[in-house]
């Protein structure tokens, strides 16, 4: 499961509007070992594609030194859709790279609603997962995987 604060997310959702109709990605990072997202570091999709992502090479060469700098890893890898639901494409499932990470992904075809869904993706095996949404109180909101 990922538990994310709902700042976080927030700030995943309004990145990925604001880059609509272009897909959006970045990373959450985190202590190492810690499952815990706390750092949201959105970054240029290169491709300046509605389809497609990609990191430009030398930010993330800079953020992974970055993170490892502070002893954090990418908890949560992330990108929007643009006009499909949110679930890993064929592309996505083959550059996901980080055995260990969350792959969120958040569909923006909707002006007025987003879809918002996560997944480890592990050896071209997608498994998707519930995500909960922490607000800072004792309140949180689950989303379940689809079909659960």
């Amino acid at each position: 499961m990922l538990t994310i604060d709902r700042a976080i997310l927030d700030a995943i959702v309004a990145h990925a509007r604001r880059d609509h109709p272009d897909e959006a990605c970045g990373v959450v990072a985190g202590p190492a070992g810690s499952d815990r997202p706390v750092r949201h570091i959105p970054m240029d999709n290169a491709a300046r594609s509605m389809t497609f992502y990609e990191f430009d090479s030398m930010e993330q060469l800079r953020v992974w030194r970055e993170m490892d700098d502070r002893d954090e890893e990418p908890v949560v890898i992330y990108h929007s859709h643009t006009a499909t639901e949110a679930f890993p494409s064929r592309t996505d499932i083959s550059f996901a790279g980080e055995p260990g990470a969350h792959y969120l992904l958040v569909s923006t075809r909707e002006p007025d609603s987003e879809e918002i869904r996560s997944f480890r993706i592990v050896d071209g095996e997608v498994t998707e997962e519930p995500v909960e949404v922490r607000d800072g109180t004792i309140e949180s909101m689950e989303l379940m995987p689809h079909g659960a």
